[in-house]
This record gives structure tokens, C-alpha cells and sequence, in this order.
């Protein structure tokens, strides 16, 4: 891509534009005839952040990465997904974008968070132990939450995480990343004086950069799997209508803690 400032025409490696008719391609391959057809979707989306296809392996994990976050049941997400197609329910991209707004440090998207901590563990030059020490000493003293350390509901350990890491070894992909994130996890618990769960996004994180997934990208994986999960939502909503009894709960809840405080 052109440097900014430069008069020269902008051109992206992405794909092809409506000003060729005569071929549609992505990164340079035919999507036609060498995507279309042969190429899964996790394969293409890998391909077209990478620039190169998984192999066999990086494939099975980039897969379970896609799928492990798809849904959890009603979270603030799927909430809010259907409480915006209650009131746009014609066009199902605003509450699906409406609920992918909630993806943030608070709700699934850590896993980038983590991800940094592995990049920087991994292009310095600190004996893993000595690393992961001084990290989790550094979070402590700046009272800061750990990426991908802690959930209210997994402990002590979360199995999403245990299943990923065994898909990963399966595969043949277990490298740095997810050795690393082990080490991590073991000094936290010696610095905090208390176990933090390795939650499901700090998993991610480890096994993303195993495979060769870019930091820069890895909240992008969650985003686009969690649409597919909300799409799953917002059609039951159309179909079984749960925002409204939802809707009279709280205001019935409402009421009554009102009523008691008058009281």
C-alpha cells in the first residue's frame, strides 16, 4: 500500500475491486475456482488476514479458536442483540452489530491482551521464569487485571481453556505461546498469594500466536465468531419472542423493589 502522502493510486493485497469484471480474486488467488468450493470458511479467513492457508493442523485450532466463544446463553451481547431486534427486527444486521459493541477487555475480548504479553515474552531476550515474575509483580503494583487471568464463574480452572490447549497438543501446534502462558499463570499465583483461573481468552491468546495469528487481529476472531452466535439469538428471538417476558420481569422487579423502599 502506498505510503501516506503519496500521489500514487492506493491499492490494497486484499482482493479485487468492480473495476475488474473479468476475475474475482483475493490475495491474488482465484476466489472463484481456488476458494470457492475448496477452501472452508476458517481456511479463507485465515488466509485473508495471513496472506498464506493454515496448514492441517493450525487449521483444527484456528477452528476450535472460532467456535469456543460462539455463545455462553444470555449474555450482555445476546441481550442486547435482542432487546435491538425487538425494536428493529427488519433489518438484523443493527442488532447484531448492536450486540457485537459489548466485545470488549470486560467480556471476551482479552484474548489480544494476552496475546501482547506472549509477543513481547517472546521477542525479548528473558528466561521465561524471570519474565512471567516480573509481569505478574508489574500488574500487581499498578493494580491492573491480568488479560486472560480470572473469571467469576470458572475455578479453579476453566475447561474451555484445558480443551483448547488439548486440541492444540492433538494438532501438533502446541509451541511458545502456550508454554508460556502456563509459566505466566504459575507466577501470578505465587505474586497474588491466591489462584487466578487461565480463563478461556487468555487460551486463545497462547494458541493464536502458536499458529501464527497476528495480535493486531485476534479480537477480530471473537467478533466474527460471536456474529455467528448472535445470529443464532436474534432468530430464536423472532421465533420464541423472549425480550418481552424479560421486559415485564425487570419492571416487575422494579416495582416491587420501589414499593419497599417507600415502605
Amino acid at each position: 500500500m502506498a505510503d501516506k502522502g503519496s500521489k500514487s493510486t492506493p491499492k490494497t493485497r486484499i482482493g479485487s475491486g468492480h473495476g475488474r469484471t473479468d476475475i474475482l480474486t483475493m490475495r491474488g488467488t482465484d476466489t472463484l475456482n481456488d476458494i470457492v468450493g475448496v477452501r472452508s470458511f476458517s481456511e479463507t479467513f485465515y488466509f485473508i488476514v495471513t496472506g498464506r492457508f493454515p496448514s492441517a493442523g493450525e487449521l483444527t485450532c484456528f477452528d476450535a479458536c472460532m467456535t469456543v466463544l460462539m455463545d455462553h446463553g444470555l449474555t450482555p451481547g445476546a441481550l442486547v442483540s435482542r432487546f435491538v431486534e425487538d425494536s428493529v427486527p427488519e433489518d438484523m444486521q443493527v442488532p447484531i452489530a448492536a450486540g457485537l459493541l459489548t466485545v470488549g477487555n470486560r467480556h471476551v475480548g482479552t484474548m489480544s491482551g494476552a496475546g501482547k504479553l506472549l509477543a513481547e515474552a517472546i521477542a525479548g531476550d528473558e528466561e521465561p521464569k524471570v519474565w512471567a515474575k516480573r509481569t505478574a509483580e508489574r500488574f500487581r503494583a499498578e493494580k491492573k487485571h491480568i488479560p486472560g487471568f480470572g473469571h467469576r464463574h470458572y475455578n479453579p480452572t476453566d475447561p474451555r481453556a484445558q480443551r483448547l490447549f488439548d486440541v492444540a497438543r492433538e494438532a501438533g501446534c502446541a509451541g511458545q505461546g502456550i508454554e508460556l502462558i502456563h509459566v505466566l499463570s504459575e507466577a501470578i499465583d505465587e505474586v497474588m498469594g491466591r489462584h487466578l483461573t487461565l480463563n478461556v481468552t487468555g487460551a486463545m491468546g497462547a494458541v493464536l500466536t502458536d499458529i501464527g495469528w497476528p495480535v493486531e487481529a485476534m479480537r477480530g476472531v471473537t467478533v466474527v465468531s460471536r456474529a455467528a452466535g448472535l445470529t443464532g439469538h436474534i432468530y430464536e428471538e423472532k421465533q420464541e419472542g423472549l425480550t418481552r417476558p424479560l421486559m415485564r420481569h425487570a419492571n416487575e422487579a422494579f416495582s416491587v423493589g420501589w414499593d419497599e423502599q417507600e415502605d
